[in-house]
């Protein structure tokens, strides 16, 4: 679209009701344009392979399915198509002009109501959950079904999608996925695929696979007077057409991706509850490896769309790097069903850092002796002791009720099948032996990982983090000498030691420790 008809459409008086205000946002293939009660949202004129919006009766033709899909959960939001008009000033949505596009008018539903900014907000409850399950669960059981659709949810469809997403990620290799890590993906995708058609074959026997959504994820969902869920997938039956599976798989893609795992739980226990569907644990992994994909390739278009800023295109990098990261893990978390990890290393030697990216990857429990630290004493979160070295907080008293803790915390995770990783500073010889004779008692694997890093590096780390109204550690650089002369460091008879300098970019430090790990 021209920069004049953008600009044009930013002006108030194009509108057909009054607004004080227009804001636009852009994906990868939409204009958003919002007012103070609608959003008149236009498709950008791209072919993508996947679906292709280059003539005006194309676009025509997906903006009547956007509104007639989306009706399904969402009746009331979606009011019509609406014409853009051609005028002296550029275009507007009202007017006798010559129709130069088409737009779908819809409700604006409020902001401060949608699923993500909850969650960041730590607003979001178990019940906020288990009703989105329900929405969700209830849809799935009336959605369309028949012969066309069941053959979407055969392998050889499935190998169609994935095979197109592979081609399409190429050219940013290495931008956002190395070539080795999509290899990785690849080669997991075809063994699962050739190994488990019978299941995808079950699959289509108990009606799994319908008309679904397609794009059900934290972003298109909104907590109102009731539950919204909107922006399903019109352009491409193919990625419509699915198991249910499929369908949740990105939801709960999405909260690994945000870390809350613990909500994926509670969703999957009702929405299994409402449909029954008890074997759809069976392919979830596979369908969280492909939602995780498919959002890495769609944040790496942006980096090719001129009318994105360069600021929103290296977010755009990150969070496509972060997301084929995820697949990854989903991938290498097979080969370490459980597993004990603790970091050990001085104050700003990045160990919180390495374990949150570690914990990401691999899905595993994190707890951190800082944040257990200030539970046991009844402290906020963000609050802070400044005792002297070994003083207050940190006491020898307190440093035993702390890893008492996590140690207690971690053989609850461990006994149920998770993967934990402990973050705290383990200068102490007995505390790190007192973790491994619990990995051993339980028989799951233990791992020592070593943090270092030059200490002109730990004390920028240090004087960064004391400026920051969010930070948990009480760790300053005052007490970084007192520390290092305090510090039992490990000897050659603690096995499984994995030593790492955190200076290194932490894509590459995760790697070492999982090529370590013989997992990688």
């Amino acid at each position: 679209m021209e920069q004049r008809i953008l600009q044009s459409l930013l002006v108030p008086s194009a509108y057909p009701e009054p607004t004080t205000s227009v804001n636009l946002v852009q994906t990868h293939v939409s204009f958003l344009f919002i007012t103070d009660n609608f959003v008149y949202k236009i498709k950008k004129p791209v072919e993508l392979g996947f679906l292709n919006f280059t003539t005006l009766d194309r676009r025509r033709f997906y903006c009547d399915e956007e509104v007639r899909l989306n009706r399904r959960l969402c009746p009331d939001m979606y009011l019509g198509v609406i014409e853009v008009r051609e005028s002296l000033g550029g275009a507007l949505f009202n007017g006798q002009g010559k129709v130069i596009d088409y737009a779908v008018k819809m409700k604006r539903l409020p902001e401060e109501r949608m699923l993500d900014r909850l969650l960041r907000e730590g607003n979001v409850t178990d019940d906020d959950i288990r009703r989105i399950a329900r929405t969700i669960g209830e849809f799935h059981l009336t959605a369309v079904q028949g012969e066309e659709i069941n053959g979407y949810g055969s392998t050889t469809s499935i190998r169609l999608n994935w095979d197109e997403n592979f081609q399409q990620i190429t050219e940013f290799v290495p931008l956002v996925i190395t070539k080795r890590d999509l290899h990785i993906i690849m080669d997991w995708v075809d063994i699962f695929l050739s190994e488990h058609e019978g299941l995808f074959a079950e699959r289509i026997s108990r009606g799994h696979i319908r008309d679904c959504d397609g794009d059900i994820h934290m972003e298109n969902i909104c907590l109102a007077d009731h539950i919204y869920i909107f922006d399903c997938i019109e352009f491409n039956n193919r990625f419509r057409y699915s198991d249910t599976a499929a369908d949740i798989a990105f939801l709960l893609m999405d909260f690994d991706f945000h870390e809350r795992r613990d909500f994926s739980g509670i969703f999957l226990s009702e929405y299994i509850e409402i449909t029954g569907d008890r074997n759809v644990i069976m392919v979830l992994d596979f369908y969280k490896i492909y939602r995780a994909f498919v959002r890495g390739k769609v944040e790496s278009f942006r980096l090719l769309d001129p009318n994105i800023p360069e600021d929103e295109k290296r977010t755009a990098q990150e969070r496509a790097t972060r997301y084929f990261l995820l697949a990854r893990g989903y991938v290498i978390r097979s080969k370490l069903p459980s597993a004990l990890v603790i970091t050990c290393g001085l104050m700003g030697s990045g160990k919180s850092r390495l374990a949150s990216a570690l914990a990401f990857e691999l899905g595993m429990e994190l707890y951190s002796s800082d944040a257990m630290r200030k539970k046991i004493a009844h402290l906020s979160e963000f609050s802070h002791d400044f005792s002297e070295y070994g003083k207050g907080i940190y006491s020898a008293g307190f440093d035993e009720a702390t890893y008492d803790n996590l140690l207690a915390r971690a053989e609850k995770a461990l006994v149920a099948g998770q993967r934990v990783i402990i973050d705290a500073t383990f200068r102490k010889k007995n505390n790190r032996l007192l973790f491994r004779a619990l990995a051993e008692k339980l028989a799951v694997p233990f791992y020592i990982v070593v943090t270092v890093c030059p200490e002109y590096i730990a004390k920028e780390r240090l004087e960064e983090r004391m400026k920051s109204p969010c930070t948990v550690s009480d760790g300053r650089w005052e007490l970084f000498r007192k520390q290092a002369e305090d510090f039992e460091l490990p000897a050659a008879d603690e096995e499984r030691l994995i030593c790492v300098d955190t200076s290194l970019p932490t894509r590459d430090t995760i790697d070492t420790i999982l090529n370590a790990m013989e997992i990688l």
